[in-house]
């Protein structure tokens, strides 16, 4: 009876030594050792979706920029039709065709507009140091240039009216109203992006991507604004000296 008790005891002994399987996969034991629940994990830490969106969160001007080209692509295509039609009556010699020497009014917008470029890259390259006093001051000085600009294209108008000159009856008169309104009513257009960018610059800000934001709208108005500038340069070549 002794002999199977110990027998009995010693079996008990080593079924208690034994690992215990568990349906998990896994095994415990009933040591004090620590046990391993969760299997395999990975090699660290995964990246929360937050870090995720901050690193691919998209450039707030992208739109503004397709826009843009997409804009100066129709301007171009315009002004390269009436370009196009204005040289080929100007060379063919019809009788209607009596140029006249521009008013001074002319001469002074092209000033003005040249000015205006030169202001608007002095604001955008503040814009771009995070200067925004300085580029709010250039970007009014740029605003209000463009705004005598189109005074100065009125006159202009107005001197050519007194002068007994209008549309009908000579195609030079007509191509010079036409092409000059033409330009005026897109500048109108860059006067109003212009002020738009004036009102987000007008208070100064520490936000990133508020900062983001001025830089790349001040890049694209001035894409547009430089290309009017250009444009008016072209025009006014045309209508002064080839007649």
């Amino acid at each position: 009876m002794k002999l199977g008790t110990a027998d009995l005891i010693a079996s008990a002994d080593e079924i208690v030594g034994k690992p215990v399987l568990t349906l998990g996969g896994g095994s415990t034991s009933s040591g004090n050792g620590p046990s391993n629940r969760g299997g395999g994990g990975g090699d660290g830490p995964r990246p929360s979706s937050d870090d995720l969106a901050e690193n691919e969160t998209p450039d707030p001007t992208n739109k503004f920029r397709i826009l843009t080209w997409f804009l100066l692509l129709i301007v171009l295509m315009t002004f390269g039709g009436l370009i196009g039609a204005y040289v080929v009556i100007a060379t063919n010699n019809v009788a209607e065709w009596a140029p006249f020497t521009l008013p001074i009014q002319v001469w002074v917008s092209t000033a003005l507009i040249l000015a205006s470029s030169g202001t608007y890259y002095i604001a955008e390259k503040a814009i771009k140091a995070n200067i925004q006093e300085r580029g709010k001051r250039f970007l009014l000085a740029t605003t209000v240039l463009g705004g005598v600009f189109i005074a100065s294209q009125l006159l202009a108008w107005v001197a050519l009216s007194n002068r007994g000159l209008y549309m009908q009856g000579n195609p030079y008169v007509g191509f010079f109203y036409l092409l000059t309104a033409v330009h005026a009513v897109h500048v109108l257009g860059g006067i109003t992006a212009l002020s738009a960018i004036l009102l987000r610059s007008w208070y100064p800000t520490s936000n990133e991507v508020a900062i983001r934001r001025r830089i790349g709208l001040a890049q694209v108005v001035g894409w547009y604004w430089h290309f009017m500038g250009l444009l008016w340069i072209v025009l006014f070549v045309l209508l002064g000296f080839w007649k």
